[in-house]
Order: C-alpha cells, then sequence, then structure tokens
C-alpha cells in the first residue's frame, strides 16, 4: 500500500497517473477536518447538500440516496454518520458534535483528483484544520 499526506509533493495530476500506472484497484483519500461549521455539522439537509455536491464534483455516480442518521453512545462520538454508495465504491463520513470535527473517507476504483475534494469539504464545513492521508489499494 502505498501513502501519501496532502504536503506531499505528489499533485492531483501525478496521483491519478500513478494510480493509472500501478493499476490499482482503488484510491482512498482520509479528511480530518476540525473547527467546523458546528451548525453545519449538525444539519442532515446541509450534510445530504454536501454529498450530492461532492458527488458531482468528484464526477462520482450516486447509487441510491445517501443514509444520514444522528447516533452515538456518549456525547464523545455522538453526531450525524453518512454513507453514499457510488456505483465505483463509497463516500462515508462521521461528524463528532463535541468536538465540531469531521471524517470523511472518500474510496473508488476510480480515480478522481483528492486535493480537489479535500478542499471542497474544508470549504463547505468551515473548517480550520485539515490533515488529508491519500492511498492506493492494489489488487
Amino acid at each position: 500500500m502505498k501513502q501519501m499526506l496532502t504536503g506531499n509533493a505528489m499533485s492531483d495530476t501525478e496521483v491519478i497517473q500513478q494510480f493509472k500506472k500501478d493499476d490499482c484497484w482503488g484510491l482512498c483519500t482520509s479528511i480530518d477536518l476540525k473547527n467546523c461549521d458546528a451548525d453545519k455539522i449538525r444539519d442532515a439537509e446541509k450534510i445530504r447538500e454536501f454529498v450530492l455536491k461532492l458527488a458531482d464534483l468528484i464526477d462520482m455516480k450516486r447509487f441510491g440516496e445517501p443514509q444520514i442518521v444522528h447516533f452515538g453512545p456518549n456525547d464523545r462520538v455522538a453526531g450525524y454518520s453518512m454513507t453514499q454508495l457510488i456505483e465505483t465504491s463509497l463516500l462515508s463520513a462521521h461528524f463528532a458534535n463535541e468536538t465540531n470535527a469531521a471524517y470523511i473517507d472518500i474510496f473508488s476504483c476510480k480515480e478522481y483528483p483528492p486535493s480537489v475534494a479535500a478542499e471542497f469539504c474544508q470549504k463547505f464545513f468551515g473548517a480550520k484544520d485539515m490533515k488529508t492521508t491519500v492511498f492506493f489499494r492494489s489488487l
């Protein structure tokens, strides 16, 4: 498994080129957002809007409707969780109310620009801090 963190020398173009060159099974981007807009991460309709826009932005065809559920056994982890099937895999996220954090994963067997997706997520949720990890999944 190859991994790179945002800030490394690989641009979106280089990530996509490497993905194709290595004939990878999938591309995964994990996006950790901190200090998000509290109102947005606590609003199911905003989260729905987010996932629709994200799928369009990275050219992923949604399969069915997003599932958005609020739950958590205690305050530390309570918040909305979202899953959206896409024809090439899955978009998922969990939003932590107590810390105003969001943890978003984009996994697809089709390539997409990871930094474009991450920057969209950060802007949409008004996050002050972001950490992104991109890795390739092989056959």
